[in-house]
């Protein structure tokens, strides 16, 4: 794949594809790297995956995004293609075959039913006897129906009961044969935990290798696979294609979609780890556990998820400006206000704000959380709110770009971050931590390691215990008592500076200008600055008087 001819031509440094596991509008961090990399002179295609069977493209920046259609051919696990006869022979193969049955034979019966009421009809001197049948002719084909259905449905009921049973992969079979796998194949073993792997690389193996990249930034561990594959061709060919790896998520840590998912990723995750060039993450905790986990040579560098100040003109065109968080909550200055971005789920501890409102008198809260598609996780919120009575005083707000978010926040008396203690959620520093910090709001965090370490090192907020309300009641009465004090912990020279994508971009691009080094900035641009240290962005030990 080529550029679009309709492009017109500029120097560029080399050839980088992004690669994304997602539709890419939804992913500010993915869409924030492509957007500045191509500001930086590379010349940038960003991969992503279709929800349609056709390609879609259009343009951040300079940066082209072609998102790809995925077929999922291997998604079917291996049992659901074979009878299942020892768990319960009754079952059918699938069920897809079971609702095909169910289907059939009830078209059947409504059938014999409608060849029967013809025949009435047809007595009575209407239209259609060619169709119809006596009683007689049909008492036969209608038990037999009627048996048919009644066996049909016990092995519906059955296949039902076994994908309900498999669904999870945890029964003692399904445990015993994901550890032998493992054991056995040791990072190899996603080949049969999580074959479907393969339809990422089926996918876009082509795209990427018409495009000739001379870098490919592989964001997070699907595409992790992906682009060390995509390398290996072009090294193998004689192209000397460097990979950076972007990682997002401690895979470990994330969630068991079923009992194969995790060991599955983690396995695809260190079999194809070896082969970057460099990698980058989210926060320094994750950075020292990647290291450790996969034997890295270097530690990752940081690249926070920080916002963007400088919008692109695209970006501007076309979207309003950002509306007072405080005036569309219909709030006049004095009454204090409890701002929460993000989305909405029972990890989040939206719930726990909620819960707090009754101890805390005429405090608001808004939750700007809503998409365009409702969710029903706001639904249970909504529930929650009516059953306490406090609805006048939770305010649900649509997303706004991310771009805006800092500049439409900047009203609120204070922000809020409740996440419950997850693996991730200990290493992570969030998108909405600096989207906050840059609204200059005084933070209500819960404890999870990283971030309540960072707001206790600077001074910005208070730490409140993870999931109780009375210590969250306590925290944000502290913050607004005096949000004043905690407003100055903004004030520390370089603290912001540092927390903007502009200052993030710069590492990224420097990783790039590491790796190839025969491709130094444009004239054109200003020279790269010299990021401020990784270190820099990290808590303080106890005892340390600087932080960031």
């Amino acid at each position: 794949m080529k550029p679009d001819s309709t492009t017109p031509a500029r120097e560029t440094r080399g050839r980088v594809v992004m690669l994304v596991d997602n539709g890419v509008k939804a992913d500010s961090r993915v869409q924030k790297a492509a957007r500045s990399a191509a500001e930086a002179g590379w010349d940038v295609v960003l991969f992503g995956v279709s929800a349609t069977p056709k390609i879609q493209s259009w343009k951040l920046g300079d940066a082209q995004v072609r998102l790809i259609p995925k077929p999922a051919h291997l998604e079917p696990r291996r049992h659901e293609l074979r009878r299942p006869l020892l768990r319960r022979p009754l079952a059918y193969r699938s069920q897809q075959v079971a609702q095909y049955r169910v289907q059939a034979a009830k078209a059947w019966r409504s059938d014999l039913a409608f060849r029967q009421a013809a025949a009435k009809a047809a007595q009575a001197g209407h239209p259609g006897k060619s169709v119809s049948g006596s009683k007689g002719r049909l008492l036969l084909p209608r038990v037999s129906a009627k048996l048919v259905s009644k066996w049909v449905a016990l092995r519906a009921r059955e296949t039902r009961n076994l994908n309900k049973r498999r669904k999870p992969l945890t029964a003692p079979l399904d445990r015993t044969t994901t550890a032998l796998w493992t054991k056995l194949m040791g990072e190899r073993s996603w080949r049969r935990l999580m074959p479907n792997l393969w339809d990422f690389e089926l996918a876009f193996a082509k795209h990427i290798d018409d495009f000739e990249p001379d870098l490919i930034h592989a964001h997070d561990f699907k595409m992790l696979g992906v682009g060390a594959r995509a390398a290996v061709r072009a090294r193998a060919k004689g192209r000397s294609v460097k990979l950076v790896w972007d990682a997002h998520e401690f895979v470990p840590g994330l969630p068991e979609v079923h009992g194969r998912w995790v060991p599955g990723h983690a396995a695809w995750e260190k079999e194809h780890a070896v082969f970057a060039d460099a990698a980058i993450t989210v926060s320094p905790s994750l950075a020292q556990m990647l290291k450790d986990g996969h034997g890295l040579k270097e530690l990752p560098s940081v690249v926070l998820n920080a916002p963007v100040m400088h919008p692109g003109e695209d970006e501007l065109k076309g979207v309003p400006p950002v509306g007072n968080l405080r005036e569309l909550c219909g709030l006049d200055a004095d009454t204090p206000l409890l701002a929460y971005v993000g989305g909405i789920s029972p990890v989040r501890g939206v719930e726990t704000i909620i819960e707090a409102l009754p101890s805390l008198p005429g405090v608001h809260v808004a939750l700007v959380s809503v998409t365009p598609r409702k969710m029903k996780a706001i639904q249970s919120t909504q529930k929650i709110v009516d059953e306490l009575g406090v609805g006048d005083r939770v305010h649900f707000l649509p997303f706004v770009p991310h771009w805006q978010v800092p500049d439409h926040l900047a009203s609120a008396d204070a922000a809020v971050s409740p996440l419950h203690h997850l693996m991730n959620h200990e290493v992570a520093l969030s998108n909405k931590f600096f989207e906050y910090s840059q609204a200059r709001l005084p933070l209500v965090v819960s404890d999870i390691r990283t971030m309540a370490e960072m707001v206790r090192s600077t001074g910005q907020g208070e730490v409140f215990k993870a999931q109780d309300v009375q210590d969250f009641v306590r925290a944000t009465k502290a913050v607004l008592e005096d949000p004043e004090r905690y407003r100055k912990a903004y004030d520390k020279p370089g603290l912001l500076d540092g927390w903007t994508w502009e200052a993030q971009a710069k590492i990224i691009d420097e990783i790039y200008t590491r790796l190839l080094p025969d491709r130094p900035p444009l004239r054109r641009q200003a020279p790269v600055k010299p990021a401020e240290p990784v270190e820099s962005a990290q808590p303080v030990e106890p005892g340390q008087s600087e932080s960031v």
